[in-house]
């Protein structure tokens, strides 16, 4: 069963404690935690081992399960504390942005060096790095992600499957995803209206909102026989009330949960039951 959830960063102006109790609420599986400096910090990565007993609790008293965390910094001294506090908390996917400029040979060549020198280092920790195709990146559409793919070798190193930037990178994400889906360990997900540089307002990134045929996404992930986490992402929460996000949260489960049930990939959940 595709196991589905939600990053945090949707409930960044609540604690992480009412962010879990809401996702559960909504009816996901699990949580992916933000630990994004400077836009959400749920887990604070420089004091993650006084925060990490409180979490556990959080997350078994709330029923979710940890299916990931969101870092996106590449610097080196902070995804090593990731990568501890993945090993220690139990979190199985870091997951990063690329770094760089678009269409800058240089900064693509640098990302993939760093992106394989950090997946040995998480393998030594038995976690996963993911990192994903990102508007105005280095690796930013279907062939830059495959030239990641090529040249890192390591078992600890995977892709992490948003549609909304390859959709605003002018491709189909659904033809997308059969092309890297060998290498895919994590998918963030949501919708958005129009190719532009940005997802746009929340409301817009409920899944089934959007322009994006979330539905064929779902196909193909299933076809693929694709076995990790789908956490909806949803950026640009601010001032929003509990209500507002926690609808948003409860609609994109809604429709997830839908298109992979009718394809075979969900059971009745135990909050359906």
């Amino acid at each position: 069963m595709i196991k589905i959830g939600v990053n945090s960063v949707l409930f960044k102006d609540f604690d992480f404690a009412t962010a879990a109790k809401h996702i559960s609420l909504s009816g996901y599986d699990g949580v992916e935690i933000a630990a994004i400096k400077g836009m959400c910090e749920h887990l604070e990565l420089d004091h993650w081992k006084e925060q990490a007993s409180e979490i556990k609790e959080v997350v078994q008293e709330s029923g979710l399960e940890l299916l990931s965390m969101e870092v996106a910094s590449l610097d080196e001294a902070r995804l090593m504390r990731a990568f501890e506090a993945g090993a220690e908390i139990g979190i199985p996917v870091i997951n990063v942005g690329p770094g760089g400029k678009s269409n800058v040979e240089q900064d693509l060549e640098q990302s993939i060096e760093h992106l394989s020198k950090m997946a040995e280092l998480a393998e030594t920790f038995g976690v996963t790095l993911c990192v994903k195709a990102h508007v105005g990146q280095s690796i930013y559409n279907t062939p830059t992600t495959l030239r990641a793919m090529d040249a890192i070798s390591s078992p600890a190193f995977g892709i992490d499957m948003d549609p909304s930037h390859i959709y605003r990178a002018l491709e189909q994400p659904q033809e997308a995803l059969a092309t890297v889906l060998p290498r895919v360990r994590h998918i963030h997900i949501r919708d958005c209206k129009g190719q532009n540089a940005g997802p746009g307002p929340i409301t817009m990134q409920a899944c089934g909102r959007g322009d994006i045929d979330l539905a064929a996404y779902c196909k193909v992930m299933v076809e693929g026989n694709y076995k990790g986490p789908v956490c909806l992402e949803v950026i640009g929460a601010n001032q929003h009330s509990l209500a507002e996000v926690s609808i948003i949260a409860a609609e994109s489960y809604g429709y997830l949960n839908a298109c992979l049930k009718a394809l075979g990939a969900r059971q009745m959940h135990r909050k359906e039951a």
